[in-house]
């Protein structure tokens, strides 16, 4: 199939901040990948061997985003492919890379829970890709041996890891979050999110973590009544930055000093995820791939932050016309930025269009596309301390290592 790539223009910015394979520092490098609110996340080590998570969604858009990224990384060939679960914006991508790169090893979490297939014909492609190279179902415990690092399987197939990593600061101790936590009715959740692997990544000091789509129910599970995982320095937002997990039982458990969210403009960026985020104890700054419309202008990032930005017209739009509930009374000071009133029952998530049959609901329908895209860059150092990089304006910030 014939991939749809971005821009040179992309191209040629990411190869401005590229390079893992010939930094005079060894780092973990990590791309957080633009595929539209799906997942895909390149983590290079410091010896040059490659991990990758997840290929977004189907259809040739993020495939060819996925393979542009791998060649500034300087990665000819993927030696470690986790698929989190199998919903079509984390695998949908997965044949079209495997036709233009070789996959040493793939892991999973096993079978399927669902029985309908998001990207159709999957399971047969899948068998013959497995057929032809190595292959782990993962349990919570469990490593995957990216050379020069420590990927620890934290869940799987429904199931966390009951220990506390070694080593890890603060694994094992009480959490303090889980003493406000309220389960929600998750009845509604495609059950394959349950199953999401989750792993946490460290290079020294230095330690990230990546749970797909792992929900917030099970997120209690995880980290109630000790946080088994330990404090990490960088946070992937699960489930793209959606209100259906990020719990504070999670966040402010990690107690990450960043945090990434894989979103979209019209995907991610929930109001109760913000908030979450911006009180999370020890956070310094939220980094997005996407400005999200949900979030308004009161609790999306600084746009140096946000990697992909919307068009001109759109976004002014929305900057003019706020949300009434981003708009509410005055907070005091020190509360955390938009906490005000909360939204009208019955109202639309998103800003002024995004009502049902509006036209930012029509948008969202027939599907979003940034071009040229953006990554977010992580590069971290064996001491703890590590950088963040908006490829699209070359913004970047150094965060130095704890004492």
């Amino acid at each position: 199939m014939r991939l749809a790539f971005a821009s040179l223009l992309a191209l040629a910015s990411l190869a401005a901040v590229g390079g893992a394979q010939s930094q005079a520092a060894k780092t973990l490098d990590t791309y957080y990948i633009d595929v539209e609110g799906g997942l895909s996340a390149l983590y290079v080590s410091p010896t040059g061997e490659s991990l990758l998570i997840d290929t977004g969604s189907p259809g040739g858009r993020d495939a060819g985003r996925i393979l542009e990224t791998l060649k500034m990384a300087g990665v000819t060939q993927i030696d470690h492919m986790l698929s989190s679960h199998y919903h079509g914006d984390h695998v949908g991508g997965l044949q079209e890379v495997a036709e233009h790169v070789s996959i040493k090893h793939f892991y999973d979490h096993g079978p399927s829970s669902e029985p309908r297939e998001q990207v159709p014909g999957f399971r047969a492609m899948y068998e013959q890709l497995l057929s032809k190279a190595e292959h782990t179902v993962l349990k919570p415990g469990d490593r995957i041996p990216l050379a020069g690092t420590t990927v620890i399987v934290v869940t799987s197939a429904g199931q966390v890891l009951k220990t506390p990593i070694a080593g890890a600061p603060g694994a094992g101790q009480p959490n303090a979050a889980c003493a406000d936590f309220t389960p929600r009715d998750e009845s509604h959740v495609d059950p394959d999110n349950h199953m999401s692997v989750g792993v946490v990544i460290s290079y020294g000091k230095f330690r990230t973590v990546n749970l797909g789509d792992f929900t917030y129910n099970r997120e209690k599970e995880l980290m109630c009544p000790d946080n088994n995982i330990g404090k990490v320095d960088v946070y992937m937002t699960s489930h793209h930055g959606i209100d259906q997990s990020g719990s504070p039982a999670l966040v402010h458990g990690l107690s990450p000093r960043v945090a990434v969210m894989n979103n979209s403009a019209f995907k991610g960026g929930a109001v109760p995820t913000m908030r979450t985020l911006f009180t999370s104890p020890g956070l310094e700054d939220v980094w997005q791939l996407h400005w999200a419309y949900a979030a308004g202008l009161e609790l999306n990032a600084p746009s140096l932050f946000i990697a992909n930005v919307e068009d001109t017209q759109t976004l002014t739009n929305t900057l003019l016309n706020p949300p009434a509930f981003l708009q509410g009374p005055p907070r005091a000071p020190g509360a955390a930025p938009g906490a005000g009133a909360p939204p009208p029952p019955g109202a639309a998530p998103g800003g002024p269009g995004m009502g049902p049959g509006g036209p930012g609901a029509a948008r969202q329908r027939r599907g979003h596309n940034t071009d040229p895209f953006y990554v977010i860059k992580v590069s971290g150092f064996a001491d703890g301390s590590f950088t963040v990089t908006n490829t699209r304006n070359n913004f970047t910030k150094t965060y130095a290592a704890l004492k």
